[in-house]
């Protein structure tokens, strides 16, 4: 199997059974889920998905009225925080999930809005569209896609954000290249993902679950930018987060994985 499919169906697989660990209200070390909508442990320091998005820059005002499983404790950042979105806009989120992002976005775009959500899995989008029915968000929707052939039209697109998971594409530039496509004219990119600080050596890069976990797939700062501006973009401005050492350093309890990715936000602007 060519390498790219290969990490597709890790990718797809791993995820899948996230998604259907949390529609069974399970956390992620196979115990139920608590009523916070679930939990990741350390040890045997259990906590709560709130947490670690409180770690990740997101507000507790972000989790009222929120559907509970929509919060997946998945993203290394907040894309809400340099999006800057207006009423009425249109908002793509590339790796939706579980619908967090979405939903807010949808807070924010208001009834004359819409938001959009493209997952390559197939259990995570049943998932969101399940939470968006209990949450009563009627202008989101979510689409079965690869983010590499993205299903949306030429040029209806405000802005695009993601949360930690371009860097899980092995083919980053069509990624960028179908963003470009997808956004009107003066739209504009705000996401949050990891990047490459120095090289990563090649025991990270052949591990599948490190792949998954955000840690392999991660470019350079460099690599991003030039990825960027051959997809057409401008205004590029990409600022890895030292802070991010913080949580990165949990991913993993046998690497030092701080020493190797950051999270970091990413802007640009198609003009």
């Amino acid at each position: 199997m060519e390498r790219k499919e290969q990490i597709r169906n890790a990718v797809r697989e791993h995820y899948r059974l996230i998604a259907e660990k949390n529609q069974e209200n399970v956390g992620c070390c196979g115990q139920p889920a608590p009523a916070a909508g679930g939990s990741c442990c350390s040890g045997s320091n259990a906590v709560t998905f709130e947490d670690i998005s409180l770690n990740l820059g997101y507000k507790v005002t972000d989790f009222e009225q929120m559907p509970q499983g929509a919060n997946m404790g998945l993203g290394c950042g907040n894309p809400q925080a340099i999006a800057a979105l207006k009423e009425g806009e249109t908002v793509l989120d590339l790796g939706s999930g579980g619908g967090f992002d979405v939903f807010l976005a949808a807070r924010q775009v208001g009834k004359t809005g819409k938001v959009i959500g493209v997952d390559m899995t197939p259990a995570m989008v049943s998932l969101a569209r399940e939470n968006a029915e209990k949450g009563n968000f009627t202008q989101v929707e979510f689409r079965l896609g690869e983010i590499e052939h993205l299903p949306v039209a030429d040029q209806t697109v405000d802005v695009i954000i993601s949360n930690c998971v371009i860097n899980l594409s092995p083919e980053k530039q069509k990624v960028f290249n179908e963003a470009y496509r997808v956004l009107k004219p003066g739209g504009r990119l705000a996401i949050s993902d990891t990047v490459a600080i120095t090289a990563i050596p090649e025991h990270l890069l052949a591990d599948m679950e490190l792949y998954s976990a955000c840690v392999s797939g991660a470019s350079t700062v460099d690599e991003m930018k030039t990825i960027l501006e051959n997809a057409g973009f401008s205004d590029i401005k990409i600022e890895p987060r030292d802070e991010s050492r913080s949580f990165i350093k949990d991913w993993s309890s046998g690497e030092t994985l701080a020493d190797y990715v950051l999270s970091a936000t990413i802007e640009a602007v198609k003009k």
